[in-house]
């Protein structure tokens, strides 16, 4: 019995090699049912992810966030700061307070976490940007040219948004037109089959911020 389950191993080594590869990709998880719940929790963030970036736009607080898709960005992470909490809109915001000890970098999120802060990002160079952006547009750009990242950048000079995909920057964007991006290229193209027009959580979300902020005044 011992040999036979050790010759069956030796056999279907590659197959058994790949079932394991596939561990934590959306093959595996939807073999068990399971991307469901990794798509809504996926598109719950981005809906956090937008309402940070739109509160730190209002206040004219310079940010920047990287969001990790398949391309993995393990050695940015390293650079910074560990941080791997849940993402929370209210510690997005506060992590970027100027002045503070992780407001200067890249946060960079993992795999639905907020993976680390105060992160170091390659910068782009000055011919493909316009000369009036500054470092955290030309970060925002070398690190979606690098990976398959998106990332989002908060202007402290004008408070405009702006999100860079496939070495492209996307200028000056409203929060709705955020979402509809985030969404569209991670949550869409992931789990295409997933996808709906419902819109409840964001404004749960909004509700509860909105709450936080009456609060802490």
């Amino acid at each position: 019995m011992n040999w036979g389950v050790i010759l069956l191993i030796i056999i279907f080594q590659p197959e058994i090699r790949r079932a394991l590869e596939q561990l934590g990709t959306n093959k595996f998880t939807k073999l068990f049912g399971m991307d469901k719940d990794i798509a809504t929790r996926t598109k719950e963030d981005i809906y956090k992810i937008t309402i940070a970036a739109t509160e730190l736009a209002k206040s004219k607080t310079g940010a920047l966030i990287v969001i990790e898709r398949d391309i993995k960005i393990k050695d940015i992470v390293s650079t910074g700061v560990e941080i791997n909490s849940e993402v929370s809109p209210q510690l997005l915001v506060n992590i970027f307070v100027p002045n503070t000890p992780l407001h200067d970098g890249a946060v960079v999120i993992s795999d639905n976490k907020i993976a680390a802060a105060a992160c170091m990002l390659p910068l782009a160079s000055d011919t493909d940007i316009a000369k009036e952006l500054g470092t955290r547009h030309r970060a925002a750009i070398g690190i979606s040219k690098e990976s398959d990242s998106i990332a989002i950048v908060v202007s402290e000079e004008t408070g405009k948004i702006s999100v860079a995909k496939d070495g492209t920057l996307i200028a000056d964007v409203r929060e709705d037109v955020l979402k509809k991006i985030l969404i569209s290229n991670i949550v869409t193209k992931r789990f295409p089959e997933r996808e709906n027009k419902n819109t409840g959580s964001f404004e749960k979300i909004r509700e509860k911020i909105n709450n936080f902020k009456t609060k802490k005044s």
